[in-house]
């Protein structure tokens, strides 16, 4: 590399900022929470003190193409996202976990990459992008069931949200964007990137809408989504996707069931044949979890010892079990979500050991191709291309909880003119949570205790 490549490498990567509390009160002031999963409050996640700080970029959920998209475009300012992140954890080695099948992405970033950051490259299988699982792949370390990764010196976050902290921190601009993938049954996947508050109806237009008449709707991937039954529902910092599917596909029906129904098919069907547990992320590394004892428990309750009921809690739903694993068509993974709704509201808290990982444990992860034919995806799945082009919506809704933790609460009033980045809802001191911020310039149209409604003008 020449001397003029290297001073534009060196330009590209240069942090604005090193003082870790003014990076951490910047973050925190923007909004910023995780992008990829529940949206825990970033700046709290920063607090941790670790050795390692790791990008989660394996997006291994079929359908979805957004990190993979925006590596390329935004390659320097995703490496100095990390360079803050890394600053404010105190964390010396930075990681960026990323499939090889993306070569756009690599290709970006491997000119950019400062001595202290590497790349690792990741199977193309599921779950690689589970924070746990991408923490063992990429560092060869177990985060023992129960607790954090920062329990063995490390922290997580995905691409969108280190370009998050990369803004907050150089313009001190707020999360009022989102992008996300559009696929499935519609008539123009693609990936784009909207106001936070739009309406996920004007979002599936923007694909050109349905190509099938009774059309179902998961928020997010097919593995670990949501059935979505409002198109009216807007989009939040964590949408990951919405995914268009004919409403007698599989992956709509499972979604479809009650509880009770969950529960009677578990109590009918199941032959204890242990495939859930075998291919079970978490036990395969050394995790108690063993979903064919809790689905056990189930039918035979006298059986079931506090400390396997206890297990449920160390899920990550990834939903092995149900869509991969299972013969006979349980879920284990929703009977856990109701044993964890139980469990947590009498309080109960999981302590167990960690065991030995599974020998066989790099070949019980699940080959995307695999994955792809097993949920009979393989005529909705298409390239969603990265599209340039923002929508501009006339009216978003914009939730006032959009994270674990508190809601914010409303700073503005009915009438009241607000401008696109201005903060309109704010933590209450001493919660845990993030601000909520205009993704668009107009008129405050209506506050309740769970939204903001803005009218754009």
């Amino acid at each position: 590399m020449n001397a003029l490549a290297l001073a534009g490498t060196e330009t590209a990567t240069r942090l604005q900022c090193t003082d870790p509390a003014e990076i951490r009160a910047r973050v925190q002031q923007a909004g910023v929470v995780g992008a990829g999963g529940a949206g825990f409050p970033t700046a709290v996640k920063l607090q941790a003190q670790v050795d390692t700080f790791l990008v989660n970029a394996a997006e291994c959920e079929p359908l979805l193409k957004v990190d993979q998209q925006l590596i390329p475009w935004q390659a320097g300012r995703l490496i100095r996202g990390l360079g803050y992140a890394m600053v404010a954890t105190g964390a010396r080695q930075g990681i960026i976990a990323l499939k090889a099948k993306y070569h756009a992405a690599i290709e970006a970033l491997e000119p950019l990459l400062p001595a202290h950051i590497r790349l690792h490259i990741l199977p193309d299988v599921y779950p690689a992008g589970d924070e746990v699982i991408t923490i063992w792949q990429a560092t060869g370390r177990r985060v023992p069931a129960g607790e954090l990764p920062m329990k063995v010196g490390v922290v997580v976050n995905n691409v969108q949200t280190l370009l998050n902290v990369a803004r907050a921190v150089e313009q001190q601009w707020p999360v009022t964007r989102r992008t996300l993938t559009v696929n499935g049954a519609v008539h123009q996947p693609v990936t784009l990137t909207v106001p936070l508050g739009m309406p996920l109806r004007e979002v599936l237009a923007c694909a050109g809408g349905a190509t099938v008449n009774d059309p179902g709707f998961i928020n997010g991937g097919p593995m670990m989504g949501s059935l979505l039954t409002d198109l009216d529902s807007p989009v939040t910092k964590t949408t990951g996707g919405l995914l268009v599917l004919p409403k007698n596909h599989p992956l709509i029906q499972r979604r479809m069931r009650s509880d009770r129904d969950i529960l009677a098919i578990a109590r009918t069907v199941c032959e204890q044949c242990r495939l859930c547990t075998e291919l079970c992320p978490r036990h395969i590394i050394g995790h108690e979890l063993s979903p064919h004892l809790l689905v056990r428990a189930v039918n035979y309750p006298q059986v079931a010892t506090p400390q396997a009921l206890a297990s449920a809690l160390t899920c990550s739903e990834c939903n092995v079990c149900e869509s991969v694993a299972c013969p006979v068509d349980i879920s284990p993974m929703r009977i856990n979500k109701l044993l964890k709704q139980q469990l947590r509201a009498a309080g109960v808290r999981y302590q167990g050991e960690l065991h030995g990982e599974d020998p066989l444990a790099n070949y019980r992860l699940v080959p995307i191709q695999r994955l792809i034919q097993k949920l009979q995806l393989t005529e909705w799945y298409h390239p969603a291309p990265l599209r340039c082009e923002e929508p501009q919506p006339q009216q978003v809704t914009l939730l006032l909880r959009q994270h674990i933790g508190s809601p914010a609460s409303a700073c503005v009033q009915e009438g009241e003119r607000v401008e696109r980045g201005q903060c309109i809802a704010q933590v209450p001191e001493g919660a845990l949570g993030a601000p909520v911020h205009a993704s668009i310039s107009g008129t405050v149209q209506q506050v309740t205790p769970q939204a903001i409604t803005l009218l754009r003008g």
